[in-house]
């Protein structure tokens, strides 16, 4: 907790919660500890960055118990904002029975699971040349190394190197690592590839170098003379001047000469591979094979000191940080001529993770796990895992696993689990310990804390009579705690044993794709080794989340929004969907684009929220109306006849089926997006054709038919959707329950975090239907399509629409939801037939000019012709197959736009196909159908302002309109009032009067008519407060002002009304500022507004300040 979370953290904590929220509802125990990982760099560099520490001499002045006190009491620096921000993301987590890895019980799991290791003889002590942080003064495993490559430009030098047996020529080596060269100790040629001696014309001189890399250092040939061509094996054993001194005495013990190997490529350089056997892998390999040192001799050919800097030994660049040395290298090489050419180059390059500092390869000695021993093992145990999705198991990590090399525990630090080895002066003797009993067995001392501070200074007497034995220096590399995290949270195997062992492997696990080469090795790694089997059974891999133009999250660039303020501002349920409904659960990457989350909350959870809003909104207009108290029961499931109410009914049972199937194979992305398609049903199509009856329009049945369905749909929805959606799914509920029968649920039911999930019942899936209202849809979505081609609005009705369709099924489909469709694109009839030549429908194509031209060229223009010649027929038939050959070319159908043309003589029709249907449509039409449009235009506007002066449907209005008389343009309009005012009356379930409006009005505005002015005015006496953001001066009436984030609302006193109280208001600030979850405080002049308070009236033109916590 030594960083802030970002949006990575909240995707792996969302995943998780899904998929463990899920699993709570189908009967499983959740475990849901929070996890701290304490230990490893990210803290030390903080500490060092703190306190100006820059070497291993720093700490030791210091004390270790000083330099670790000072990383604990930083560890935990941002564990309040981690807590909030991950409870703020709905995460449902355990903090307070949580596991540090700085814990003693945690240490010693850790230290077990090292001593099993041991005992198996998977452990070594060696040198080995890792990659090496020189800001931080230890090494990387290579999986770190991969976390932080960057784009730098390096030198890149030739350089001579005179050949003892043949005066006068030199080999040429290369290297983008000038800082390597005073460690120089042999060179190395491919012993296959062919080398050449040639005389460079402009210098004057002979060099040996490979013949397919000539092209590296001149660029014509008249630039060189070949001499001779030989293999490189025939070079092997010749020996050369040093370029430096400083280890010139090693050549008598077989140093400076010319070694072969096949990793010598003609890829790079010049095919001579410069030998620094302290700072790279191959070149140890290498060196050590060719006698030019010997084990034991590593310190000696290391002339860099931990930090970087070169040591004394190297007296004309000592003390200077390697890469700061290189040009001062270069300059020394030109002085001495033995520099042939300098440039520069553009590479990839690795930096340290942590620091953000250049990494060098060193040879150090360090502890060893055999992994390349337990190579098969990890490949078959890998096997046995379950991936989503399968193919990074396959190849990405499969690759891995494949060329895995031994892992490199040890780190030079302080604050870690200490490597419970102790050990002889001369090595040979190693006592390793597996526990605090053990230690105190071995050392007498009681200890309550394992790290350095704490057991460093302990000793165990040699069995073997070789003295005192001391801990090792080294602690754990922090992947090495994260890998045993399964046994330590646990403190197994010292507790907890049946508890671990019964639940091992972990049913599921998730995270990034990084950790592919980090906690996923590490984990498989070590429980192959202590177990033979696979850690984990189920396993999602996330991908990485990048700011918005496609470039890594920067906090000083600042390229992407705060988390807590997107939370805040569009909820934490939004966000969720937004990163689950995205290729991040695929494990490729999301570009974060705030817009994105704000889309979720628009286009899925408001309509949602509207959906539920209109249930209960009808319930209780049951209840005032009709005197109908809705008590819901799914064990008594009314059994409707209506075809909408059994579709969607059939809709979401098969949605239970498919969530089941698909979340039991962690399939996340296909779940959102179905989820996402069934709101949009619900709410675009259920609620949409049933507004009528749901409002009580038809009768009461009816009503009472469509409620209980809706309200079924919406219950089960919300249990459906609330590992995704936790927030909204509670509030919900909450509201929802009051409307539960007490006997329904057993069990604890506070919560819909505490149901299970819905049942399927595959009688309630009726094909059938679920297929004629496809074809409905595909009907009136093709409509609406003519409709706005032709900019003919809904409003407007029209005379016919016609289906076209050889499949008499499909028209039948569309027969029997005749009504549907009629009202939907509001014409006088629909018409279905199988005969298209009735109505001349013809389809026509023009080529795709971008595409096509671009890829045809020359031959674009007859192509096109030709494309303009086909006839409906042959369209047709191209339109099955795919693609048609025309001209000698294969033309796809998709590389033509294509549209249908009706000639008729009784309308003006327009037609289009979509959803594999024919639509045309009838787009004429006559004045008292513009008539009825302008009508419903003004029930447009009336709704608008109900909405605007925030009042319900049970609220008893009356309406009043006043024209302008004097206006000439408003004939039109008054025209359609006056016909067609029974039509509006029934539209907004209130008197339409031009009567005089009286002194009750709630709001009044000039509204825009399609150009003409209309005041409406809304009056009644509606007893309730009404918060309300003006556009323009100030409501009717008594008021008080709330402010938030410098946002106004006003809200309306009635005289009349009943008291508003503290209460009251408070929940219409949050409903309205979306602050639900939140703490909101009410201040009046700096002072607290009392909850107790049960009238406002006296804060009448008075404002009220907002805040939330």
């Amino acid at each position: 907790a030594t960083g802030l979370p970002h949006y990575g953290h909240l995707l792996a904590g969302s995943v998780k919660d899904i998929v463990t929220r899920y699993a709570h509802q189908n009967g499983f125990h959740v475990e849901r500890r929070f996890g701290w990982d304490c230990h490893g760099l990210p803290v030390e560099h903080e500490i060092d960055k703190k306190l100006g520490i820059t070497g291993p001499d720093d700490v030791a002045k210091m004390g270790i118990d000083k330099y670790n006190e000072a990383c604990r009491e930083i560890v935990m620096r941002y564990s309040g904002e981690w807590e909030q921000s991950v409870e703020r993301l709905g995460r449902w987590i355990d903090f307070q029975n949580d596991y540090k890895t700085l814990y003693p019980w945690f240490m010693e799991s850790v230290w077990w699971v090292w001593s099993q290791l041991f005992a198996k003889g998977l452990v070594y002590r060696g040198y080995k040349v890792m990659p090496y942080s020189t800001a931080c003064n230890t090494p990387l495993s290579n999986f770190e190394v991969n976390q932080n490559y960057q784009d730098v430009t390096d030198p890149a030098v030739y350089v001579s190197f005179p050949i003892d047996q043949e005066p006068g020529v030199s080999f040429i080596a290369w290297t983008t690592t000038p800082w390597t060269l005073p460690s120089n100790l042999a060179l190395c040629v491919s012993p296959d590839a062919v080398y050449v001696k040639i005389r460079d014309i402009e210098r004057d001189q002979r060099f040996i170098m490979m013949e397919a890399r000539l092209h590296a250092l001149y660029k014509e040939e008249a630039q060189y003379e070949i001499l001779d061509r030989f293999q490189g094996k025939v070079l092997a054993g010749k020996t050369y001047k040093p370029l430096f001194p400083y280890m010139e005495h090693m050549k008598s013990q077989g140093a400076f000469k010319v070694c072969v190997d096949g990793y010598v490529t003609s890829d790079a350089g010049t095919g001579v591979v410069h030998q620094a056997p302290a700072f790279g892998e191959d070149d140890y390999r290498i060196s050590l094979s060719n006698g030019i040192f010997k084990k034991g001799q590593e310190p000696s050919i290391c002339p860099v000191d931990p930090s970087g800097k070169f040591l004394p030994l190297v007296s004309d660049f000592a003390g200077m940080y390697v890469k700061d040395a290189d040009k001062h290298i270069i300059k020394h090489l030109k002085e001495s001529g033995r520099m042939v050419h300098a440039a520069t180059i553009n590479h990839s390059y690795p930096f340290c993770w942590r620091s953000d500092t250049p990494l060098i390869y060193r040879a150090i000695p360090g502890w060893f796990i055999k992994v390349t021993a337990l190579r098969d093992k990890l490949l078959t145990n890998n096997d046995k895992c379950y991936w989503v999705p399968e193919f990074v198991k396959e190849k990405r990590f499969k690759n891995w696993l494949s060329d895995c090399r031994d892992w490199s525990v040890s780190r030079n630090r302080y604050w870690g689990t200490p490597i419970p080895l102790w050990v002889s002066d001369d090595g040979e003797e190693i006592v390793c310990v597996g526990s605090i009993a053990e230690l105190k067995e071995l050392t007498g001392a009681d200890v309550t804390d394992l790290h350095r501070e704490s057991i460093d200074h302990l000793t165990i007497p040699s069995r073997c009579g070789k003295g005192t034995l001391k801990r090792v220096p080294e602690v754990f590399d922090c992947w090495f705690e994260s890998g045993s995290m399964p046994y330590a949270q646990q403190h197994y195997p010292f507790e907890n044993t049946s508890k671990f062992e019964s639940n091992f492997p972990a049913e599921f696990i998730a995270e990034g794709i990084d950790q592919t080469r980090g906690w996923f090795y590490t984990l498989l790694v070590l429980s192959t080794a202590l177990f033979d089997k696979p850690p984990y059974k189920n396993l999602i891999v996330t991908g990485m989340v990048l700011a918005a133009d496609g470039k890594k999250m920067s906090k000083r660039l600042k390229n992407y929004p705060d988390p807590t303020y997107v939370m805040d501002k569009y909820g934490a349920d939004a966000l969720r969907l937004y990163m689950i409904d995205s290729p991040v659960v695929r494990a490729d990457s999301l570009r974060f684009k705030e817009e994105g989350v704000k889309d979720v909350l628009k286009d899925v959870l408001l309509p949602w929220f509207n959906a539920y809003r209109f249930l209960v909104q009808n319930i209780i207009r049951l209840d005032k109306e009709d005197n109908v108290q809705f008590v819901y029961n799914e064990n008594q499931l009314h059994l409707s006849h209506n075809v909408m109410d059994k579709w969607i009914l059939s809709y979401t049972h098969s949605l239970i089926d498919f969530v089941k199937v698909e979340m039991a194979a962690y399939r996340l992305y296909t779940v959102v997006p179905r989820l996402i398609k069934f709101i949009e049903n619900l709410t675009n199509w259920y609620v949409r054709l049933n507004r009528a009856r749901l409002r009580g329009e038809v009768d009461l049945a009816e009503c009472q038919a469509s409620v209980f369905t809706l309200f079924s749909v919406l219950l089960t929805m919300n249990r459906l959707m609330a590992p995704f959606t936790p927030f909204l799914t509670e509030m919900m509920y909450q509201n929802l329950k009051k409307s539960i029968h007490k006997d329904m649920f057993k069990g604890d039911h506070d919560s819909i975090h505490f149901l299970m999930l819905p049942k399927y019942d595959a009688s309630m899936v009726d094909e059938d239907i679920e297929r004629r209202v496809a074809v409905m849809q595909a009907v009136i979505e093709t409509g609406r399509v003519l409709r706005d081609r032709n900019t003919l609005p809904i409003k407007y009705p029209l005379k016919e629409v016609i289906l076209v369709d050889a499949d008499p099924t499909v028209l039948e489909d569309a027969r029997s939801l005749e009504s549907y469709i009629v009202s939907e694109l509001n014409v006088r009839k629909l018409t279905v037939s199988s005969d298209k030549q009735k109505y001349d429908v013809k389809l026509t194509a023009k080529p795709n000019h971008m595409i096509l031209g671009k890829r045809l060229k020359k031959d674009f223009k007859p192509v096109s012709a030709a494309i303009a010649k086909l006839t409906d027929s042959e369209l047709m038939e191209m339109k099955e197959t795919g693609s048609r050959t025309i001209l000698g070319h294969v033309v796809e159908f998709s590389e033509l736009h294509v549209a249908y043309e009706v000639k008729s003589e009784s309308g003006s029709f327009a037609a289009a196909s979509m959803h594999n249907v024919l639509v045309l449509l009838d787009c004429t039409t006559d004045q008292g159908m513009m008539d009825e449009g302008l009508a419903r235009e003004v029930v447009n506007r009336v709704q608008k302002l109900r909405k605007k002066a925030k009042l319900v449907p049970t609220d008893k209005i009356t309406v009043h309109y006043k024209f302008d008389t004097a206006d000439k343009n408003n004939a039109d309009l008054m025209r359609a009032v006056n016909s067609h005012r029974e039509l509006i009356e029934s539209a907004i379930k209130s008197p339409f009067t031009g009567e005089v409006a009286p002194s009750n009005m709630l709001i009044s505005e000039e509204a825009d008519v399609k150009g003409c002015k209309l005041e409406i005015t809304l009056c009644g006496d509606v007893a309730r407060a009404t918060l309300q953001q003006w556009p323009s001066g100030r409501p009717t009436g008594e008021y008080l002002t709330v402010t938030y984030d410098g946002n106004n609302y006003e809200v309306l006193l009635q005289p009349d009304s009943e008291k508003l109280t503290t209460a009251q208001l408070l929940t219409e600030v949050k409903s309205m500022y979306s602050l639900f979850g939140r703490n909101v405080t009410l201040l009046h002049n700096g002072q607290k507004i009392s909850l107790s308070a049960d009238n406002l009236l006296h804060l009448s033109g008075e404002n009220v300040l907002v805040t939330a916590s």
